[in-house]
């Protein structure tokens, strides 16, 4: 790990990744049928994420020792959603209006997309050894939760 800043980061470049997303998950959270919050109703809640991943990356890049952007992003988004924080009630409750399983879709595709020609490279020399360990430990977190759950609901 480097000892200095992520000097690496083109905010200007990241601004308007983060805009684009932005835009197409607050259509996401709109189109959902799970919710039945307007379209300018969670806009709001959208800024608010757009603002803490613009400060989580700002901080990233200018403070003096390396820290990963998504600890920065988090570290952000407690500092702010903390009660003795002013406006977290209101920030809290305008967060609230997010459907966060509707943000996912176009996420996890952008995420299918940006698998690079050396990544599939790399999982084709792994064999098939690399797919089952794979099944196994999704089968595995997924019974682990379903266990979880039914013992939780069940308490």
């Amino acid at each position: 790990m480097s000892n200095h800043a992520n000097q690496s980061i083109d905010l200007k470049q990241s601004v308007f990744y983060l805009a684009v997303v932005l835009i197409i998950t607050l259509i996401s959270n709109y189109l959902t049928p799970l919710t039945d919050i307007g379209f300018f109703a969670a806009a709001p809640g959208f800024i608010i994420l757009f603002a803490i991943c613009l400060i989580g990356l700002v901080i990233s890049k200018f403070a003096p020792f390396y820290l990963p952007t998504v600890a920065w992003i988090s570290l952000v988004s407690i500092g702010l959603t903390m009660p003795w924080t002013p406006g977290s009630a209101w920030m809290s409750a305008e967060l609230g209006k997010v459907n966060f399983l509707a943000m996912l879709p176009p996420i996890l595709a952008y995420a299918g997309l940006a698998i690079t020609s050396k990544e599939i490279e790399t999982f084709k020399s792994s064999g098939i050894k690399i797919a089952i360990v794979s099944l196994l430990v999704f089968t595995g977190t997924y019974l682990g939760s379903v266990y979880i759950a039914e013992f939780a609901l069940n308490f």
